[in-house]
């Protein structure tokens, strides 16, 4: 059920995404180097190998192989250091294959660039770090209830699904059908209605 403060805190969100990207850019001008952020292991200090902005959004499948490898270590160091700081059981982060869900990795990949820019500056930039808590709630129902199949008993369970985009007869005829018309009408299930 969604909750009401939900478009709320999209839009705090979005804000303090914005304001971290100021601050970043901030900083590169004056000649600082932020503090914190991205790539910290236990939330200190940020040894980060790679050239990527705190706050930065990760698209895995746009980086060269090169990119992905020297980023990767780093992602995987902030997934462990998550799954131990907040104690993540199997059944909220399966241990044995988190990173052989694509799904679950583009969630994690979410949860650091937001943590890194929650925590860009030292100046705090609003509510910033409750909400990346409230994102991080969010985030591990979302793993657990959508993305993981039955890996939640200690071993890797893939999900029972035909992927879409590995017939390319399917994909020409999807593409062909081109969108609906408005002479074709689309069929729409009703949702139940409720009874009181």
């Amino acid at each position: 059920m969604p909750d009401a403060f939900d478009p709320l805190f999209e839009e705090l969100a979005s804000m303090n995404a914005e304001l971290a990207s100021i601050a970043v850019r901030l900083n590169t001008l004056e000649g600082r180097q932020p503090s914190g952020g991205a790539g910290a292991d236990e939330g200190g200090a940020s040894d980060r190998p790679t050239d990527r902005a705190a706050g930065a959004p990760v698209l895995w499948r746009s980086l060269s192989k090169e990119q992905a490898a020297a980023l990767w270590p780093e992602f995987v160091a902030w997934v462990v250091w998550l799954a131990d700081a907040y104690e993540l059981t199997t059944e909220q982060l399966p241990r044995q294959c988190w990173w052989r869900h694509a799904s679950v990795v583009e969630e994690l990949t979410a949860l650091w660039s937001s943590h890194s820019s929650a925590y860009v500056s030292e100046e705090d930039v609003g509510a910033s770090p409750y909400l990346w808590q409230d994102a991080l709630a969010r985030a591990i129902e979302r793993i657990n209830r959508n993305w993981l199949g039955g890996c939640v008993n200690g071993f890797h369970e893939p999900k029972s699904r035909v992927p879409f985009g590995t017939d390319p007869a399917y994909c020409e005829e999807v593409r062909a059908a081109g969108p609906p018309s408005e002479d074709e009408p689309t069929e729409m299930v009703e949702p139940p209605s409720v009874s009181e």
